[in-house]
């Protein structure tokens, strides 16, 4: 038996209580994870009565991720029974449900739990979480997987209250009010507004897709998986892997993520191509055709990918309303040109306020640092997870990191098993508190606005990608990058206090 010094001398283990807040795709894999190392005591907080997060909020016709479903699942839980190539919703949410059964992690969450606050106690050096009913609950460790579209954006748009149908955001779909033969009018031309009216074309007695700015579409075919390829999934996850990790799917990951970074890149001109032919070769009018074109380049705005809009919105039930809005009315939606355009139900497909995060919780941490404060005039966070003056409090898909250029799953994998080397000091009892030095964010923050301007993000249009400032908010470097730079944390980013 070694009998060192050192060895004497070592601190006894420590088991952490350890908080997660949300039950959506990244607690998930918080919970597994921390569940499996069977060291320290858990619980997941979650406001609804079950999981999901975004893939429970979200039921909308025409649901499907972007992402191919193979690349959109845990690197630890591969899925051979998709039904296509990209999945629809229904599926990815009994998907999560099935790993929640599969993985026994049920009994850790505390359903029906919002939070209201998360307050850091810098003499107890504990943090304080109370929920909507007033509770408090003590933890050494906060693991905020809050999500990143979650707060539905409702538009300021004069008489919306005097509409005289049915009328929802898109994230709060009502399904019990009838579609078919009615009259639709959708408003939004990001992702969920183009699946949206590819899903009812035929269904409305007319259907209007209103939009300020049309979107450039990138074709995406999405092919079911016959019995036959589930059974061969089923009998060799190999064939997984070739699709999530072969040089097809990376191979288009790397041409992506280089076209944004370098809004000059041939990558991007290449996207641009693409998505100019898609609508040249796709749209037979040509008034319907340039009302179409976009007056921004290629993936400004949140690409698109759909195999079908193009052909939908050429339905003779179906048209196109490019242009703003001056106001709704009882029977419809009035544009700026004096067209009315009369529906019965009017769904509002205008995207969430995407530089929440964490908030409303209130989060206060050493010194009675706010949290809201420190992201005023936006948020920040180093590689998407950890902040100055916050000890043990991490964060999943925070903000600055890479959503909407790779699958958010990868991410969050990547991220936690970075948050997890941040804990083991604090579970070996080296230290009391784990926290990133100010100096890291801001040289962080200076790389990253320098960056940030140059991708095709900033190149000129307005997108939920810009902060408050009109700086790009998402990841600005390569996927290669990102994996580097969550390998392994330095520890001269950090304060390690005893």
């Amino acid at each position: 038996m070694d009998t060192s010094a050192s060895t004497l001398a070592a601190p006894a283990p420590r088991r952490l209580r350890i908080a997660i807040i949300g039950a959506g795709m990244a607690g998930i894999l918080a919970a597994i994870r921390l569940k499996e190392a069977g060291t320290h005591e858990l619980v997941v907080f979650e406001k609804a009565d079950r999981i999901g997060g975004t893939w429970r909020e979200n039921t909308y016709p025409g649901l499907t991720c972007d992402v191919p479903a193979h690349a959109y699942t845990y690197s630890f839980a591969p899925n051979p029974d998709w039904s296509s190539f990209l999945a629809p919703g229904p599926e990815i949410q009994r998907y999560f449900e099935d790993v929640v059964r599969r993985y026994a992690i049920a009994p850790l969450i505390r359903f029906g739990c919002a939070i209201r606050s998360c307050r850091f106690d810098d003499t107890r050096r504990l943090w304080t979480i109370t929920d909507d009913q007033g509770r408090d609950d003590d933890f050494d460790v906060v693991i905020a997987a809050t999500g990143v579209l979650h707060h539905p954006s409702m538009p300021a748009l004069p008489g919306l209250g005097e509409f005289a149908g049915a009328c929802f955001h898109s994230a709060r779909w009502d399904h019990g009010v009838a579609l078919d033969g009615r009259r639709i009018a959708v408003v939004g031309s990001g992702s969920t507004g183009v699946q949206i009216v590819s899903a009812l074309a035929g269904r409305a007695a007319r259907l209007y897709h209103i939009q300020r700015t049309p979107q450039w579409i990138m074709p995406m075919p999405n092919e079911p998986y016959s019995e036959a390829q589930r059974a061969a999934f089923r009998a060799d996850p190999g064939l997984i892997d070739e699709i999530r990790y072969g040089e097809h799917y990376t191979g288009l990951v790397r041409r992506f993520t280089r076209a944004i970074i370098d809004a000059d890149a041939p990558e991007m001109h290449e996207i641009e191509t693409i998505v100019r032919d898609n609508l040249e070769r796709s749209v037979r009018d040509p008034q319907l055709r340039e009302a179409l074109r976009p007056n921004y380049r290629a993936a400004c705005k949140r690409l698109i990918y759909s195999s079908d809009y193009y052909d939908k919105i050429q339905q003779p039930d179906v048209e196109a309303v490019v242009g703003a809005i001056e106001c709704i009315e009882p029977e419809g939606v009035r544009m700026k040109d004096g067209s009315l355009k009369e529906a019965d139900v009017l769904v509002l497909a205008t995207g969430f306020q995407a530089d929440r995060f964490v908030r409303p919780i209130k989060v206060r941490g050493r010194g009675a640092a706010d949290l809201d404060a420190q992201w005023t005039p936006s948020p920040s966070a180093y590689l998407g997870i950890t902040l100055p003056s916050f000890p043990n409090f991490f964060m999943l898909n925070g903000p600055t990191g890479p959503v909407g250029n790779f699958s958010l799953i990868d991410i969050a994998e990547r991220q936690w098993a970075y948050i997890e080397q941040l804990l083991a000091p604090l579970a070996r009892a080296e230290c009391a508190l784990v926290e990133l030095r100010a100096d890291t964010l801001r040289a962080y923050d200076e790389r990253r606005i320098t960056a940030a301007r140059r991708t095709i993000f900033g190149s000129g249009c307005s997108s939920w990608y810009l902060d408050a400032t009109g700086i790009p908010a998402s990841w600005p470097w390569t996927y290669e990058a990102f994996a580097e730079q969550t390998a392994k944390p330095q520890a001269g980013d950090y304060l390690f206090t005893a």
